[in-house]
């Protein structure tokens, strides 16, 4: 099931690019776009392998699920806009750099928010949830950054947009922000509450996102 929804959401999102570009053949005339395609399919195959879920696990800040409600809605719009704007020329960014720059970003993004996936396992939810057996994390990655899954969905979708020159999608990616540092400070209120001192001791040795920055 959980494999369906991950092939099915991301043939869908890829999908709506194509259609608002007019099709295959307009599409894949952009190399650029050919290898963000490329991208997006390595990483359906890594989610698909992934172990995360969203499962509510023993206790969760449901206060928190509003911020759902905002990152389908501007997700939706940002498989269709990006690529809209380009085809019809609409406050684009110029030059083909620029979209080389937007697939890196963008395969960088991805790395960054699949990883914690890997590294945490089961205990990783879609949802402000402290899982069954969870442990605090606090090497590698996590080692500097508290929240690197969401600094990948944002380098992500900034990547995607750029991608495409869309400065109405960079517009769209900065819409995320709020919702995701309201996100953030949930799941620091949730974890303080479950490891106490030992997470404040790492709260204050490590960023949120950007090391030195927030």
């Amino acid at each position: 099931m959980r494999t369906a929804l991950v092939l099915a959401g991301s043939a869908a999102y890829l999908g709506l690019s194509i259609l608002a570009w007019g099709g295959f053949g307009p599409f894949f005339s952009h190399p650029p776009l050919t290898a963000l395609t490329i991208v997006s399919l390595a990483l359906t195959i890594i989610a698909i392998r992934a172990d995360g879920n969203c499962s509510p696990g023993v206790r969760e800040d449901r206060s928190n699920r509003w911020v759902l409600w905002v990152f389908a809605p501007i997700g939706l719009l940002q498989a269709f806009v990006p690529a809209w704007t380009d085809r019809i020329g609409f406050w684009t960014i110029d030059g083909e750099v620029v979209r080389w720059i937007g697939v890196a970003l963008y395969a960088i993004g991805s790395v960054l928010r699949m990883w914690p996936v890997f590294v945490l396992g089961h205990r990783f939810s879609g949802l402000v949830a402290i899982q069954r057996g969870h442990e605090l994390v606090t090497s590698g990655i996590y080692g500097t950054i508290r929240h690197p899954s969401y600094l990948g969905l944002l380098t992500q979708a900034l990547g995607w947009c750029l991608a495409f020159r869309s400065g109405v999608g960079v517009l769209l990616t900065a819409l995320l922000v709020p919702a995701i540092v309201a996100r953030i400070h949930s799941e620091e209120r949730l974890l303080h509450s479950a490891f106490g001192k030992e997470y404040d001791a790492y709260r204050a040795r490590t960023s949120r996102l950007i090391p030195g920055v927030y």
